[in-house]
């Protein structure tokens, strides 16, 4: 069994989130005021601009209020490099025998936490937390994350559950496992899942944004679902060779029927040949991009990753004597 005293990191990426910071740890510090567990919270900015790092900065310490049992730090990155790789930045840095992964945005409740640590203290590595509904989202965002959980289900080879997102807790030992992972293009999601152990859900209603504008509209949320699908299955690839199949023998049985129409005595007003050779070149050039793109794509990774940069850069972290030696490699 955990122990209930144990320490909780709470790793939160935000970017330009000044309005919801104080009501996140205001809500964290009520949901945790009657336990046990010493904690810290991590904010991880991710490049603010709007006076949400002054705000962290400000208040960098033991919360009040929290019997000296809970802690705020700031992480704060060199520029914008993404939720992901701040979401990495965080777990690097964690010192919790559990690390609870949410957003500021308060899409994620506080009020989820204690599930999500009663899982744990029975021997659940990792917990993620399901949506039930979500609120505040436009049908489209909602169709499109529907769609892309069940094509990624059918082309990934890792059990990713349906409509879990980053929230979720993981043990000590996920987050090690998770720091020797150091690929450029990352999803959180699907590596918690991937490294295995004891995993389990527990299930919530999401909410809507408490202030300010989403930082994950439909086409950043788009370049993601690309990443984690080109990160975890090279199922395009083969549909690749199987779409040149399905093209050589489409081509051959046009060239066929042009040759019986013609042998027949039929096409007499078409100008021989320009049929067969335009619609046939124009088809299979769009194809041909269409597979150079797709290899383009994965050949970019390998020449990104082999580059082997660090993921990140911190400019400053208010618990600097606790972070690891080599940050961001």
């Amino acid at each position: 069994m955990r122990k209930d005293d144990a320490l909780v990191s709470f790793v939160v990426p935000f970017l330009n989130e000044k309005d919801n910071l104080p009501v996140l740890t205001d809500r964290i510090g009520k949901v945790l005021a009657g336990g046990s567990a010493r904690w810290e919270l991590l904010l991880v900015d991710d490049g603010s601009s709007d006076g949400s790092t002054d705000w962290v900065r400000e208040h960098a310490g033991i919360i009040p209020g929290s019997g000296g049992r809970g802690v705020i730090r700031l992480v704060r990155l060199s520029r914008n490099f993404g939720h992901q790789i701040a979401i990495t930045a965080g777990l690097d840095r964690a010192r919790g025998d559990a690390v609870v992964i949410m957003d500021a945005d308060l899409q994620d409740p506080p009020e989820v936490i204690p599930d999500l640590l009663d899982k744990w203290r029975e021997g659940v590595d990792v917990v993620y937390a399901v949506r039930r509904s979500r609120q505040g989202e436009t049908w489209l965002k909602k169709t499109l994350a529907a769609g892309f959980y069940r094509i990624f289900h059918a082309l990934a080879k890792v059990n990713v559950p349906m409509d879990a997102g980053d929230f979720r807790l993981v043990d000590r030992c996920i987050v090690d496992a998770l720091r020797q992972m150091r690929e450029l293009h990352r999803f959180m999601r699907g590596l918690t899942c991937w490294v295995g152990w004891k995993q389990a859900a527990v299930y919530y209603d999401r909410a809507p944004r408490l202030a300010g504008e989403t930082k994950y509209p439909v086409w950043k949320s788009a370049r993601l679902a690309f990443d984690a699908i080109t990160s975890f299955s090279a199922a395009p690839l083969r549909w690749i060779v199987g779409l040149g199949g399905i093209m050589m023998v489409v081509s051959v049985l046009w060239g066929l029927w042009v040759w019986i129409t013609v042998a027949l005595g039929g096409g007499k007003n078409l100008q021989p040949g320009w049929a067969s050779l335009m619609v046939g070149l124009v088809f299979l050039s769009g194809v041909q991009l269409l597979c150079l793109g797709m290899l383009g794509q994965y050949v970019s990774r390998i020449f990104e990753e082999g580059k082997h940069r660090p993921l990140y850069f911190v400019a400053e972290d208010s618990g600097a004597s606790s972070a690891p030696e080599t940050p961001g490699l």
